[in-house]
């Protein structure tokens, strides 16, 4: 009996049972490494495909460490969600839909006027693709296929964790909640220099201003600590990102834009930023899809009335 049991056990499924996450048998290493195990292609081609949607928008908000930071967490406190309604049990829980749930819910708080394409197929009445409210997807996604099933059956019926969605969703929009809606909220005054020494911001300021955008920008793209490149005028970055494009440099443009929105979290030019990033993705048939979700997220957080003006006039290109 036990060589037929060990010659129906794969190196994978030993694997899952060491690194999954058990309930009834938790771990730290565990709690870290089930998130990027998966039970098949498609369930790794799912996450991805969520993840390839909604996570763009999400880490221009964060910046790349606080992304990954904010994927981690979200995706333990699904995990720990799970765990509450399923104490005792040895089944593994393998996947990153929690922690990706977590992202959705920052979405879900911080991008209330986006939109995503979906791909309505009705054969043979209706194949098309169509454009709808990101918060209908992503409410539909919590309340009927999580929210609903795991009411209705166990959290882990049908080899789906419900309740690891439904944690990291909530875990997500808590921790968006909690760092405020980008662009209102309240701004935090940054200290002046003490020193009368030039400061590796006022070098960029200083060129910027004589005219030597190039120098400027050679000086901008060197600066490595983050309260450095804060202290440099937004308008001088967005000028700096603007003279970065018209030489060719398209991803060290995109780069300073993207750290821009990363750095300046609560800066009054997140719109003018958005607008910057979408106008350079709109060229590129293959980014057009994130050209789309920036402009829709520098009409939600701009206060002036050109830029929303504008990104409204790029959508209608996009459209056309």
């Amino acid at each position: 009996l036990k060589s037929d049991i060990e010659a129906h056990i794969s190196a994978y499924d030993m694997t899952v049972w060491r690194y999954g996450f058990r309930p009834g048998s938790p771990s730290l290493l565990s709690l870290l490494t089930a998130m990027f195990l998966h039970g098949g292609f498609m369930h790794l081609a799912g996450n991805m495909l969520f993840l390839y949607i909604y996570g763009d928008n999400v880490e221009a908000r964060l910046g790349r460490f606080r992304y990954l930071l904010a994927y981690l967490a979200t995706g333990i406190a699904s995990t720990l969600f799970f765990s509450l309604f399923t104490l005792g049990s040895q089944i593994p829980l393998v996947g990153a839909s929690g922690a990706i749930s977590g992202l959705l819910g920052l979405y879900f708080i911080w991008f209330p006027k986006n939109r995503v394409k979906i791909f309505v197929f009705l054969f043979p009445i209706l194949i098309t693709t169509l454009l709808v409210p990101a918060r209908l997807v992503l409410g539909f996604y919590l309340l009927i296929e999580n929210l609903l099933p795991f009411l209705l059956a166990s959290s882990a019926g049908g080899g789906v964790a419900y309740g690891a969605h439904i944690g990291g969703f909530l875990a997500g929009a808590a921790v968006a909640w909690k760092l405020g809606k980008p662009g209102k909220s309240r701004a935090t005054a940054e200290p002046s220099a003490p020193t009368p020494i030039t400061t590796p911001a006022e070098r960029v300021e200083k060129a910027y201003d004589a005219g030597n955008r190039k120098d400027a920008a050679a000086r901008f793209l060197q600066l490595t600590d983050m309260q450095d490149r804060k202290r440099v005028d937004p308008m001088t970055v967005l000028g700096i990102a603007s003279v970065l494009r018209r030489q060719g440099q398209a991803d060290a443009a995109l780069s300073v834009l993207r750290r821009f929105l990363a750095d300046n979290p609560s800066s009054p030019y997140l719109g003018h930023a958005y607008l910057a990033l979408g106008q350079m993705l709109a060229g590129d048939p293959h980014t057009r899809t994130s050209a789309h979700q920036h402009f829709l997220s520098a009409i939600d957080v701009s206060n002036d009335p050109k830029v929303i003006d504008e990104a409204r006039h790029q959508l209608r290109q996009l459209s056309n």
